[in-house]
């Protein structure tokens, strides 16, 4: 790395970080004074609460901190002069907003990453503790349809992956072939594990010497591979907030059963498209920057691009709650805006 690049990426990252850290409290702040009187009265789970609200305020500040942060920086940079004498050390622009689209496509991706572990249910985990006191909401008295099985739970802990007085009817189309009961059943690498099962098979019964009603007693049971608890869960309470891995397995899962995954798509598109709106947008409002600041108004052009990132963000984030709702495709409302911002950002970047 050039001694520049280093320098544009240290100050960078030091104006990305006070304000990503700004507007990650200030979020936590609000929501706190917000809900004060319905969070939990225990000291633990208050800041337990604080910790998740700040995880589930990431989602919003990250990219906004990533624009905000060069905006800062080159306006900085402009004002003590040292953006000209870099360009008079015959820097190119080219080389100079690399360092910024690299730091920042970084953070993005490790952003992503982390949308693939259980840092994208904060919000879930949050919500619980003020409504239940407790990380995990059990959810009741599920009836899902797993391939050429019906599946009822009459209790399910989705975060320890155990499930309740458990009823699987196994059908032929319509013709009901046998009945498994289970008092409980745990996820275990991608299968579900029933314990003290009793299957009950109906009989075909053609004449008086056919066999009948036939029981039989077991251990255990591996059946329903691949149906997470945490897939049944959210399709119970109708909503998708799903990680990347989660929200892939349950676009296949129900993609095969033929069930609308609409909600599904526009969540992943959501989670793995909408933040590289940031850096794209970083390229493009440095090459509409000016050059000197002598002859600018460089205040009112920096709040200009703050009020522009702002506009842009929100009109992106209406148009994924769009696509979320089921009005509009998640291919027209996340990707393609995401698509002509990275052709506008390579015209610029190419053009100069």
């Amino acid at each position: 790395m050039k001694l520049f690049e280093k320098y544009i990426v240290i100050n960078y990252l030091k104006n990305f970080f006070i304000i990503f850290i700004a507007l990650d409290l200030f979020y936590v702040g609000v929501d706190i004074l917000t809900n004060y009187n319905t969070i939990p009265d225990s000291a633990n789970l208050q800041l337990l609460y604080a910790l998740f609200q700040g995880m589930n305020a990431v989602n919003y500040v990250l990219p906004l901190s990533i624009v905000f942060g060069m905006i800062v920086s080159y306006f900085s940079m402009l004002k003590t002069n040292e953006l000209i004498c870099m360009y008079a050390s015959s820097i190119s622009q080219r080389a100079f907003i690399r360092p910024f689209v690299i730091t920042a496509l970084a953070i993005t991706l490790g952003y992503i990453g982390l949308n693939s572990t259980d840092f994208a249910y904060a919000y879930e985990y949050g919500s619980n503790l003020k409504k239940y006191n407790r990380i995990s909401s059990n959810s009741e008295d599920l009836f899902l349809k797993h391939n050429n099985q019906y599946v009822y739970f009459k209790k399910l802990d989705p975060l320890k992956q155990i499930a309740y007085d458990i009823a699987i009817f196994e059908v032929d189309h319509t013709d009901l072939l046998k009945v498994i009961r289970a008092d409980t059943a745990t996820f275990i690498d991608h299968y579900w594990v029933l314990e003290n099962v009793t299957i009950t098979h109906k009989p075909h019964v053609a004449s008086l010497n056919d066999t009948g009603l036939k029981t039989e007693k077991v251990d255990k049971l591996q059946t329903m591979q691949d149906f997470k608890p945490k897939i049944m869960d959210n399709v119970y309470q109708s909503e998708y907030a799903l990680s990347i891995s989660d929200g892939i397995d349950a676009l296949h899962f129900f993609d095969s059963q033929g069930i609308n995954t609409s909600k599904i798509k526009a969540t992943l598109f959501y989670q793995l498209f909408f933040p590289f709106f940031a850096p794209l947008l970083l390229v493009i409002l440095y090459f509409k920057a000016p050059m000197m600041g002598r002859y600018y108004n460089s205040a009112l052009i920096a709040s200009l691009f703050a009020f522009i990132t702002l506009i842009v963000w929100s009109g992106l984030f209406l148009l994924s709650r769009l696509a979320s709702s089921g009005i509009l495709f998640s291919e027209v409302a996340i990707l393609l805006p995401i698509v002509l911002l990275l052709f506008t950002a390579l015209y610029f970047y190419t053009k100069r």
